[in-house]
């Protein structure tokens, strides 16, 4: 009776030390468990921040030139003839008879100017013009008489030369009389003011009673003087545009352009070249280039604004990169490509630029892999990983396509095509 207590406590000890070792194992192979989990985790974590270390680059390739340039550059447009009439009398206006947008013939009266004060005076010139030719026929009767004495020794040879100089002096004030009432003449002839030429009246800025001075148009209120009218020639129009340096080789008699304005939508008006300045703006580094276009049915305006779409060859043996493949450092103008994932520099010299692209003179060729947008920070030999392009992102030289604003009636090119530019100046 006694043994079999004895013989249940140790099969409880035995079983709780088996339980114990159980535990204790469970823990310890969790403790393991968690140590090996938290290193490979580290392990992981190294590798991230190894490759987040690296720069992701994605590569291109340059392309070719465009065969075709294309620029859009705003104009200018004005009349052929433009003339602002001012007033050559002073006095006040009687009568204007044309108004904006009349039609006038070269010396169709415009306004009138009534003028007292020079009437005044043009009859003070005329009555003493009658004086002083009165004085000269009576000086030439009396050199006249004067000298048909001189053999009589009745006078001096010196009284007879006398009386002839005054005659001719009385001559020459005869001849300034004359000039003076010529002059009143053509004074009096100004208080009509007339066209110059054929053309549109754009502007009037007179009204009946206004006091007008001479040579300075209308006097208003605060004595600023300005035109009295303005008459345009419009049966053609000139064009002015402004073309930049890059473009000034292009500029020559061949050179034409198609217009649009902004009032006629998918309307086109051919002009071609006039003159050049052949000179630069040292402000704007452009050139006045000035078109000429007909202008029959008088649809274009003076002072207008246009569009000029030029079309220019272009060079497509030269390659092309985005201007922001480019590394601007004290070495100079360098392109990034990537040789076994570590960065090699190269040095590059520039051409032409298009705005979006440039020209790559020298330094590479059309095979070469190119860093699309390297970071300032790029250095030489720095690891980087190459991924994919962004979608959209690089099109500017991945195929052929068109920056610019198409010129109206002209059928739209392919996106494969190579006549066009790629990336036009802004």
């Amino acid at each position: 009776m006694t043994q079999h207590p004895k013989h249940g406590a140790e099969q409880n000890r035995k079983r709780g030390r088996f339980i114990i070792i159980i535990v204790l194992a469970l823990a310890l192979l969790l403790a393991a468990w968690g140590i090996i989990e938290r290193s490979m985790h580290y392990r992981s974590l190294e590798d991230e921040v190894e490759d987040n270390a690296k720069a992701r680059v994605s590569l291109i390739t340059p392309q070719p030139g465009p065969s075709e340039r294309h620029l859009d550059l705003p104009a200018n447009l004005a009349a052929w003839y433009q003339a602002p009439i001012y007033a050559q009398v002073s006095g006040y206006v009687k009568m204007w008879y044309k108004d904006y947008g009349a039609h006038v013939k070269t010396g169709e009266l415009l306004a009138e100017i009534s003028t007292p004060s020079l009437d005044a005076q043009y009859e003070a010139a005329k009555a003493n013009y009658n004086v002083v030719v009165a004085r000269y026929k009576l000086a030439v009767i009396t050199a006249k008489r004067w000298a048909d004495l001189r053999d009589t020794q009745a006078v001096s040879r010196q009284e007879v030369d006398v009386q002839a100089a005054n005659a001719a002096a009385q001559k020459a004030q005869v001849d300034q009389a004359q000039h003076e009432v010529e002059r009143f003449e053509a004074l009096e002839n100004f208080k009509r003011i007339v066209s110059p030429f054929d053309g549109i009246v754009t502007s009037r800025r007179v009204n009946v009673g206004d006091y007008v001075n001479a040579g300075s148009g209308d006097l208003n209120s605060r004595g600023n003087a300005s035109e009295l009218f303005t008459v345009a020639d419009t049966h053609r129009m000139r064009v002015f545009v402004s073309v930049p340096q890059d473009y000034a080789a292009v500029i020559s008699d061949k050179l034409s352009a198609k217009l649009t304005l902004p009032q006629f939508p998918g309307r086109v008006f051919d002009a071609s070249f006039l003159a050049s300045a052949q000179a630069f703006n040292a402000a704007t580094r452009t050139v006045t280039t000035e078109l000429e276009l007909a202008n029959d049915d008088g649809s274009l305006w003076p002072d207008s604004y246009a569009t000029a779409h030029f079309t220019a060859p272009g060079e497509p043996d030269i390659l092309i990169v985005p201007v922001n493949a480019l590394i601007f450092r004290a070495q100079g103008t360098q392109i990034a490509t990537v040789e076994n994932n570590h960065v090699h520099l190269i040095d590059v010299k520039t051409g032409i630029n298009y705005g979006m692209t440039i020209q790559i003179l020298s330094g590479i060729s059309a095979k070469d892999e190119i860093v699309a947008n390297p970071t300032a920070d790029m250095l030489e030999g720095d690891e980087v990983k190459v991924v994919n392009p962004t979608r959209g992102y690089n099109d500017v030289t991945a195929a052929a396509r068109k920056n610019v604003t198409p010129v109206p009636g002209h059928a739209a090119l392919e996106e494969n095509g190579d006549s066009d530019e790629h990336g036009a100046p802004r």
